[in-house]
């Protein structure tokens, strides 16, 4: 595919983040694939997760196609920038479409990125998971690698201000071991694998980022700050589901 887009907003990107001096913590990176195609599944946090999950491939010099509501593509300004890095717009009414072109893209060698938990976790703990990007890997055989971010829902997040002007903002992404899920495996079981692996890099981000105030509202309840518990999370994202049915 022609790279006209994506390689100019990594850069710009790359600049930005050097002007607001974002500290960046990676680990794991070597795990990224640098041929073949791959699933990289992150957690969800942000509304600029796709931007930092992304940077986890970079060191093997791989672009990353994210799989994103369609909802991105139809604004006038991200939806050209989206459209030109060739990401893949999903129609959650119809998804058959954004899955084959998923699957074409990983037989093709190419990075597909997902978010499994499918929206925030306002709790910023995984949330239950999907199993869209462990069913893409069987068809295709190819690694699913999971990854961790953690720091961006400082920056903007659901239910929260946006805080794009605060500069110093630690930032931390893990990728851990590639997974390899074989049709015929148990989805159940490669599921909450799955969902365990994730939550244990999401743990270690969360524990080991060098800033840990007490009682802050993007630090988890359980360790000590005053996001919603995952219960609280889970109720207020069904009041927000039946108040868009609502206003349809």
């Amino acid at each position: 595919m022609a790279e006209i887009v994506y390689p100019p907003v990594i850069a710009t990107a790359r600049t930005l983040f050097r002007i607001m001096d974002y500290r960046f913590h990676m680990e794991g990176t070597e795990h990224i694939p640098r041929t073949g195609g791959a699933v990289l599944v992150s957690n969800h946090i942000s509304y600029l997760d796709f931007i930092f999950a992304g940077f986890a491939a970079l060191p093997a010099k791989r672009l990353v196609r994210f799989m994103a509501k369609d909802d991105v593509f139809k604004h006038p300004v991200s939806g050209p920038l989206m459209r030109g890095m060739h990401h893949i717009p999903v129609d959650r009414g119809a998804g058959a479409g954004s899955y084959a072109t998923a699957l074409r893209m990983l037989k093709a060698g190419e990075i597909v990125g997902v978010f499994a938990e499918a929206t925030i976790s306002r709790s910023f703990t995984v949330k239950d998971i999907k199993n869209g990007a462990i069913r893409m890997a069987q068809a295709t055989k190819v690694p699913m690698i999971p990854v961790a971010l953690w720091g961006s829902q400082r920056l903007w997040t659901k239910g929260r201000p946006k805080r794009l002007t605060q500069r110093h903002v630690p930032l931390t992404i893990l990728v851990g071991e590639p997974m390899h899920p074989k049709r015929g495996d148990d989805m159940a079981e490669l599921t909450t694998q799955l969902h365990t692996r994730m939550s244990e890099l999401v743990d270690r981000a969360q524990r080991t980022y060098p800033e840990i105030p007490p009682g802050v509202w993007w630090q988890p309840a359980h360790l000590g700050g005053t996001a919603p518990t995952p219960e609280e999370a889970a109720a207020m994202d069904a009041a927000e589901a039946e108040r868009r049915k609502d206003d349809e």
